[in-house]
């Protein structure tokens, strides 16, 4: 199904969409059990496996991941098993997995939602991972996004309110894959249930710069911050 602003995929082992705002081009593969994608070299893929248990096979390495575990993956990788994958083009990032999901975020959000990075930009502007926990009975404030979002549903239900579509309310439940177009303007609620949604972002504005980070802010001498010692820092990496 497809509106102006919101789609929403099937879950198949493929290539399920491919997003480009003129900004960041986002490509979003799929794999249900008992499958194998090949997910491609030069772009770093970030997941999540929805249920089972999932093979992340990458250089010389194997990773087992359960339902609820995340990664981020350097191509090329390949992986058996249920979830759904968004790369961001021409980005080294990081090979990192964890889980499980957390019943509820880290940090405070909007209307009582929650919310935890999982997989943190390694540079400013880089893409990131990220849970966002809706508790039951919640109203979410209208709102646009800078960038596109690609979501899954990993746990529990509620409803997409998007104005412009035609189809203004989407029912969500866990396992749904969906995309919000680059500043379409959306809100989430639920009732009796709470939701948690993944969210890959193609884009940050929030993380560590070569002038700012806690290794070289925290290194002192003679009382200043090495941050402030230019005389002294590394120049261009190689």
């Amino acid at each position: 199904m497809t509106n102006k602003g919101m789609i929403m995929l099937e879950m198949e082992p493929k290539l399920l969409y491919e997003y480009d705002d003129g900004n960041f081009n986002t490509l979003v593969f799929g794999f249900n059990c008992n499958s194998k994608i090949e997910l491609p070299e030069g772009h770093t893929h970030f997941g999540l496996v929805i249920e089972g248990r999932a093979a992340l096979v990458y250089g010389d390495r194997i990773r087992y991941l359960h339902g609820g575990d995340f990664f981020s993956v350097i191509g090329p990788a390949k992986i058996i098993s249920k979830g759904v994958g968004a790369i961001s083009s021409a980005y080294a990032g990081f090979n990192v997995c964890g889980g499980p999901i957390e019943e509820v975020g880290k940090l405070r959000y909007i209307n009582g939602c929650t919310y935890t990075l999982l997989v943190p930009p390694v540079r400013k502007g880089d893409p990131c991972l990220n849970h966002l926990h809706f508790p039951a009975h919640s109203t979410q404030t209208p709102h646009t996004n800078p960038s596109v979002r690609v979501n899954v549903v990993y746990h529990g239900s509620g409803v997409c309110l998007v104005p412009e579509d035609e189809k203004q309310k989407v029912s969500l439940v866990s396992g749904y894959v969906f995309v919000i177009k680059t500043d379409t303007l959306h809100s989430f609620n639920t009732e009796g249930e709470s939701m948690d949604v993944i969210t890959f972002h193609p884009d940050s504005d929030v993380g560590m710069t070569d002038d700012d980070y806690p290794m070289v802010n925290r290194t002192i001498v003679d009382g200043v911050s090495a941050r402030f010692i230019p005389q002294i820092r590394t120049g261009g990496v190689e």
